[in-house]
């Protein structure tokens, strides 16, 4: 898993680790992990980037930091499995550079296993924002 930055890799790991049930619980417990929005981007939330593939409203916006991205991401707290699936992209990809995001597998979320507890509907979600992470990463 060579392409993954550090920190993604760590948390694809630690789910390869669980089985069945527990990995549900972790990613319910990362959802609690994502980080809200600063207040600085709360009142420009138009200005994110929504992803519509999901059925929940998930909104993105990537900051460049000196040539690394912080991923800011609104994702309604009634969605626990799409925030866990953000606080995973969230975390796994901040401070990668662009060239990082964009080299990341778009299925990598299959070592993880999520698609044996989770329906295939719910894991497309986590591959939407993927795309829309990757996009804002090459337009950065």
């Amino acid at each position: 898993m060579g392409e993954l930055p550090e920190r993604l890799s760590q948390l694809v790991e630690d789910f390869e680790i669980l089985e069945g049930q527990e990995k549900l619980e972790y990613l319910l417990e990362l959802s609690e992990s994502l980080e809200p929005l600063p207040e600085w981007l709360q009142a420009q939330r138009e200005s994110m980037d929504e992803v519509h593939e999901c059925m929940t409203p998930v909104f993105i916006f990537a900051e460049n930091q000196n040539g690394n991205l912080h991923f800011h991401l609104d994702i309604p707290r009634e969605s626990p499995t799409v925030r866990g699936f953000g606080a995973i992209l969230q975390q796994g990809l901040d401070g990668a550079s662009p060239q990082q995001v964009t080299a990341v597998p778009n299925e990598f979320y299959l070592q993880m296993g999520l698609q044996n507890v989770l329906t295939g509907q719910r894991m497309n979600g986590i591959g939407a924002i993927l795309a829309h992470m990757k996009t804002l990463a090459r337009e950065a």
